[in-house]
């Protein structure tokens, strides 16, 4: 299992760190640049409403899909059969929902008509996601890696033509990227469902009122606890543009150090897409799971630290890399984001694991217990200190639930070694921490090459990452 895991983790890897950071740090970053932070705010507050209510798409059926097709991977034709209808009228509810809610906070006009188009685009990755829970927990991994790329490839063809490579004066217009979203999902969405369909075989479409119930109540607990933590995900721009006069600005202030983070996010995410079904199968065969936890969190702890010690010195010359205005206000925020980065990181190993185990009531308490957390904080944070004090809710947030995932999933599994594992991961961050701020009179080519060379160097020497560890998952023999 463990050589699955780093096989395919580095296939996913590979494509996306050829195509997403492309994507979000090129393609996203000169939309912005083309339209400036006031409709870019609009545009990240709006798309943070149709994220708030996109649990109503999908209700659980993703995640619990994936791992029950990865334990019963034979049922897939007849759980896919009775889900599409379901999964019909979720869309249909859905678009209600966020129409309504957005008439309510005030939206009208050219906003209503944005939303309406991100409502459609929300549906069609809901429904890619779906599709690809069916490939991911029949373990076919390899699709799967290709269908996580295949809509930003399409996107990056589409609106990097329209940013760079017309020759009309017309400006770019924000409706013009969120309609090429359509255009890349609708595509990626086709391709999935001829994928899907290959390893399901015929697929009868009927509505069972009975198997529906059936269904959405098993999946229920997993729709709570991805609507509770998506509200702590995405509350603090939807917040920012509403709570505070110059809303719009300040949000596409946020939105500059929350690309970088949510393209790092992917690559967490990532790791999460692939644990889940290996995860679920391991529990459903009574394999012992504490080995691939533990070189999920090396890894990703080995990443994720350096990462953000080397923000906290270097924040607004890496936004610079990208933005040409603003910066100075996006760094402090962006270096929060990053800290935000290792709890989510943790959450994406100790929070998957618990998912697959099936133990979703006590993950709900916690998904709900950081929503409330995280919108109180908000209420009080953002009016004093804007940007940076949405950044100081998520991080509290963030790592307070991931500090207890680790607990909850200690108790679930046997899970020995953690108090180490954490352990080395700060002793590996401090020694980087302390090497970023020396390195601050180098330019900053020079700082990030010899600062990557002394993270791989610290993970070595804190014992994160060893040659043993890595030769024990692949399997291959140890040298004499």
């Amino acid at each position: 299992m463990q050589r699955t895991f780093i096989t395919n983790l580095a296939l996913l890897l590979v494509l996306n760190l050829l195509v997403k950071p492309f994507y979000l740090l090129g393609i996203d970053a000169g939309v912005q640049g083309a339209v400036g932070a006031s409709d870019y705010g609009t545009y990240a507050a709006l798309l943070s409403l149709s994220f708030l209510l996109n649990i109503v798409l999908d209700l659980g059926l993703t995640n619990y899909n994936t791992r029950n097709v990865a334990q019963h991977t034979h049922l897939m034709g007849k759980y896919l059969s009775g889900v599409i209808g379901v999964r019909m009228v979720l869309a249909g509810l859905y678009a209600l929902l966020t129409m309504v809610v957005g008439l309510v906070l005030g939206y009208e006009g050219a906003q209503l008509d944005l939303l309406g188009w991100l409502v459609l685009n929300q549906a069609l990755v809901a429904s890619i996601l779906y599709l690809r829970s069916n490939i991911a927990g029949a373990q076919q991994f390899r699709q799967d890696s290709l269908l996580s790329i295949l809509d930003r490839v399409l996107l990056i063809l589409a609106v990097g033509w329209l940013l760079w490579g017309r020759s009309s004066d017309i400006p770019f217009r924000i409706e013009w990227f969120v309609r090429a979203q359509t255009m890349a999902y609708g595509a990626t969405f086709l391709v999935a469902l001829v994928l899907t369909l290959r390893l399901s075989g015929k697929v009868r479409l009927g509505w069972n009122p009975t198997f529906s119930r059936v269904v959405l109540k098993q999946s229920f607990p997993y729709a709570l606890l991805i609507l509770l933590m998506t509200f702590y995900y995405r509350t603090d721009t939807l917040m920012l543009e509403r709570m505070l006069p110059d809303g719009a600005f300040q949000a596409g202030i946020y939105a500059q150090g929350f690309r970088y983070f949510e393209a790092f996010n992917m690559l967490g995410y990532l790791f999460a897409g692939l644990l889940l079904p290996m995860f679920s199968r391991s529990i459903k065969e009574r394999d012992d799971v504490a080995p691939l936890v533990s070189l999920a969190l090396r890894i990703l702890l080995a990443g994720a630290i350096p990462l953000a010690a080397f923000m906290h010195w270097n924040a607004q010359p890496v936004l610079e890399l990208i933005y040409a205005e603003h910066t100075s206000a996006a760094a402090p925020s962006f270096v929060l984001l990053m800290y935000c980065f290792v709890g989510v990181c943790i959450t994406y190993v100790f929070g998957t694991l618990l998912t697959a185990g099936g133990e979703l009531r006590a993950l709900n308490g916690v998904a709900a217990t950081g929503a409330v957390m995280n919108i109180a904080l908000n209420l009080v944070l953002i009016p004093r200190f804007q940007t940076e004090g949405a950044a100081w809710a998520s991080l509290v947030t963030q790592l307070a639930t991931a500090a207890v995932q680790v607990v909850l999933a200690a108790k679930a599994h046997m899970l020995p070694g953690l108090g180490m594992l954490f352990l080395r991961g700060a002793v590996h961050g401090l020694m980087l921490f302390l090497l970023a701020q020396a390195l601050l009179t180098l330019p900053l080519p020079q700082r990030a090459l010899i600062f990557l060379g002394a993270a791989s160097l610290s993970a070595l020497m804190t014992g994160l990452v060893t040659p043993k560890v890595l030769r024990q998952a692949m399997k291959l023999p140890t040298s004499r």
